[in-house]
């Protein structure tokens, strides 16, 4: 029942929020780790909607991949 995620730097460094800061690693790994009992496509769908919010109006910064796998 492990889940290993692979990611780029491209969440990690998005300008956003209220302070228009970077969301961090800390912060992804917070994210991640709410999400362990959730199923993929419901983690797939929060993340996403975490993304966006996260982003709000500002620009998107660089890429962003992130592979997910359930073990």
């Amino acid at each position: 029942g492990d889940t290993i995620y692979l990611f780029t730097d491209g969440f990690a460094d998005q300008f956003g929020g209220e302070k228009g800061k970077k969301f961090k690693t800390s912060n992804m790994r917070t994210l991640l780790m709410s999400l362990q009992n959730n199923t993929m496509q419901q983690q797939k769908d929060i993340i996403d909607r975490t993304f966006e919010d996260w982003k709000s109006d500002f620009d998107q910064v660089d890429d962003v991949c992130m592979i997910g796998v359930r073990i």
